[in-house]
């Protein structure tokens, strides 16, 4: 059976053929669509959890049990996994254990630019990396079997353009796959350091073997050319330089590590001249290198954001296909959605003018204009350690101007240990949890505040109140964030404080059926020209509402966009939006 389907959904479709068990995840772009499908999947137990790190736990716990198991997260995740990863590596799995990371080249959705083949080399566990929607299924597949047979972890690697381009897929039915027999074996899974010192001679032991089989293996080929170039290539790359190289020699390269090393010297005879096509790092061009192999590569190509053939063809050839302009199309900053809950809150801490700490998620965009309310986006969890890490540096006045902001699900990923760390070492600093009820910015995934599982099933729910208690923190507010009045009050009362405070900033965000169904009742907001003030005042245009702008010197609310939040009319100084 053929279906066009996208690279995530064919490694879902693969995984599940495979006969995989256990499914974690932390939902975060360009991956999330890999859980979302399995979850469909009634063989298989799925869940998000609450961080990369839990999420590989479980998953490998499934493995070293003996089941067929899967963990997916995007390439800034596998840092926070990286932990168990690198002693995974060394204890070694039963059943068959999947690592999936989707890189983002060009940074779409993300913080920074890695590349996973990095971290393969460095935890020495084998990496797969498919450059199309076929081989995404085809190959996770295989990386079960050679997760068995080998008793390693395997790191597969996908990247934003393989993930979401849809490709016709063959495939085929579900193969069951019996969880091995479970047997107790500390020397292997307790790694106390005489255990470890043993098992660092095994996994060297088993990369030798490994690097044997990426030469032999069908994830690594030679395609025959017309001419003396030799590409060497993997991942989408792979195809973009067969588009511009048409009648080149092929090294493709499926298992980047361990590198066939035997099959490049095959290749090598071949050719006169090699160049090295690769998206981001030149991690093959230095295997190459390493070996004593005169190559090029990032000699030509970026080292920075994503390739395609324009780029490939004009960075080597030194020349470009004639094409048509590109269409004008109208520049728009990002802003928060009509409707947003975290509106309200930025408008006042814009008014407020204090220092924030911020962290991933939707929010981030409180940075930009009209509030610029955002002083640092490091990465996940990170706001409330660098509002204590402020603190510390400038001394506790400085502190009273200062908040830190994170969502619900950031908070519950990797915030709660921060909260932890203020109660625990005295410090003051606010933090305003944003919780919308949801994983916002990925799509909607639920989480453990939400008291759904990824199947949708009704589950405990995390009271976030209660848990910033036991934290340790004693001042605890909750504000409805679409009344400004309350929320501005609430704010100051809590930053005038000299104790650590949270404030629980509630509602569902505005995109979520609840909200939508609550705002259908609602009647969109219009401006009284002759009362409004115009370009004189802009009182309405600070709240940041894309909805409003100004049309003819006057206010004015696009009614296709308006969806009745009344953020706008409490904040207009001569009531002339009604």
């Amino acid at each position: 059976m053929k279906l066009l389907i996208s690279g995530n959904e064919a490694v879902a479709r693969g995984a599940w053929e495979a006969g995989v068990k256990v499914a974690c995840a932390y939902p975060g772009t360009p991956s999330t669509e890999i859980l979302e499908n399995l979850s469909k999947y009634p063989e298989v137990n799925t869940e998000w959890s609450t961080n990369e790190k839990v999420a590989f736990e479980v998953a490998y716990g499934a493995a070293i049990a003996g089941a067929r198991s899967v963990v997916s997260m995007k390439h800034v995740g596998l840092n926070v996994a990286a932990d168990p990863l690198f002693s995974s590596a060394y204890a070694g799995t039963k059943g068959g254990f999947v690592i999936i990371s989707c890189d983002d080249p060009g940074m779409h959705s993300s913080q920074n630019e890695q590349d996973t083949r990095r971290y393969a080399k460095f935890a020495k566990i084998p990496i797969i990396e498919p450059s199309d929607a076929q081989e995404a299924y085809d190959f996770i597949k295989l990386a079960f079997e050679i997760s068995e047979k080998f008793e390693t972890p395997v790191l597969f690697r996908m990247s934003t353009r393989v993930s979401h381009t849809k490709g016709i897929v063959e495939v085929s039915e579900r193969k069951e796959v019996p969880v091995k027999d479970y047997v107790k074996n500390p020397s292997q899974f307790i790694l106390l350091p005489a255990n470890a010192r043993e098992r660092h001679k095994v996994l060297e032991e088993k990369l030798l073997k490994l690097k044997e089989y990426s030469s032999e293996s069908i994830l690594n080929r030679i395609e025959k050319g017309k001419n003396s170039i030799g590409i060497v290539s993997s991942g989408v790359a792979y195809n973009y330089a067969k588009e511009v190289f048409k009648d080149a020699w092929f090294l493709k390269i499926g298992m980047p590590f361990p590198f066939p090393e035997k099959l490049f010297k095959k290749f090598y005879k071949k050719v006169k001249k090699i160049i090295v096509i690769e998206e981001n790092e030149p991690f093959l061009e230095e295997e190459i290198k390493i070996l004593g192999y005169k190559v090029e590569g990032k000699k030509y190509l970026p080292i920075c954001d994503e390739l395609n053939p324009d780029i490939v063809r004009k960075s080597i050839k030194k020349r470009e296909l004639p094409h048509p302009d590109p269409l004008k199309t109208v520049r728009r900053p990002p802003q928060l959605c009509p409707g947003c809950p975290h509106t309200g809150v930025f408008y006042c801490l814009s008014k407020l003018k204090v220092t924030v700490t911020g962290d991933i998620g939707c929010y981030t965009l409180g940075a930009l204009p009209p509030f610029n309310a955002m002083d640092t986006c490091i990465c996940m969890g990170a706001s409330i350690g660098n509002a204590l890490g402020f603190e510390k540096a400038r001394g506790k006045d400085f502190s009273k101007r200062m908040v830190a902001v994170i969502g619900d699900s950031t908070f519950l990923h990797s915030g709660v240990t921060g909260l932890i760390n203020i109660a625990y070492n005295k410090g003051t600093v606010k933090t305003i949890i944003l919780d919308n009820r949801t994983t916002a910015m990925t799509g909607h995934q639920d989480h453990p505040g939400t008291g759904k599982t990824a199947k949708g099933e009704k589950t405990k729910e995390i009271n976030l109140k209660e848990l910033a208690k036991a934290c340790g923190i004693e001042k605890v507010y909750e504000v409805n964030p679409y009344d400004i009045k309350e929320t501005l009050k609430t704010l100051k009362s809590a930053i005038e404080s000299e104790e650590a405070a949270v404030i629980i900033s509630r509602a569902p965000c505005a995109l979520l059926k609840e909200s939508r169904e609550y705002f259908s009742k609602k009647e969109k907001k219009r401006v009284l020209e002759e009362k409004c003030l115009g370009e004189k005042c802009k009182a309405c245009i600070r709240v940041g509402c894309p909805a409003i702008s100004i049309r003819n010197g006057k206010a004015f609310i696009s009614p296709l966009l308006c969806v009745g939040c009344d953020l706008c009319t409490q904040v207009c100084p001569v009531t002339a939006i009604v």
